[in-house]
């Protein structure tokens, strides 16, 4: 595996990963289930995309992970422990799981009702280079407000110290040996 020098390990690649992954999850709609993405490195399925431009490819492919079983409900600790389980092999850079979940904005005091949002987390190997995405879902309101295309339209919020346990889990999952569980 390669350093955090290279470009397909830095907070530029993942950022990019990320946002690969909001469009992948936005397409599909609200109200879906949890989902969870594979991060590897474009390099390693150049022989299976013939058409992949070496020049212009994104350092990272997202490889939708198929097999979540149906019972996991966004933000529960069955979840985040299934995650943590998964022993990545060594080609994988990274994990990324997205999941709808209810956010309430401290700055708008404790009042505030909780809104549904989708909850995008990261990392990639080695240690230290995760990132968090919120993507609030938009009111009827700020839809009627919007336009013919305001469902399109995304707005996303970050921060560090952002779900620190599913990032802790997703970390997890790469560090496992797959060849200790067999």
């Amino acid at each position: 595996m390669s350093n955090a020098r290279d470009p397909e390990f830095s907070p530029q690649a993942l950022n990019r990963a990320m946002l690969e992954a909001v469009d992948f999850v936005h397409s599909e709609g609200w109200d879906a289930p949890p989902t969870l993405f594979a991060v590897v490195p474009t390099r390693l399925l150049v022989d299976e995309l013939d058409a992949l431009d070496e020049d212009t490819a994104a350092p990272l492919t997202l490889i939708v992970q198929d097999n979540l079983p149906d019972n996991l409900s966004a933000g529960s600790e069955a979840l985040a422990d299934y995650v943590s389980r998964i022993a990545w092999p060594e080609g994988v850079a990274g994990a990324i799981l997205a999941q709808e979940i209810r956010f309430r904005d401290a700055g708008e005091g404790p009042d505030a009702a909780a809104r549904p949002a989708r909850l995008f987390s990261g990392v990639l190997r080695p240690e230290g280079v995760d990132l968090t995405l919120l993507q609030l879902r938009p009111t009827e309101e700020e839809l009627a407000a919007g336009g013919a295309f305001a469902e399109d339209q995304i707005e996303l919020r970050g921060g560090p110290d952002v779900a620190p346990g599913i990032l802790a889990a997703l970390r997890y999952g790469l560090d496992q040996d797959p060849e200790e569980l067999v």
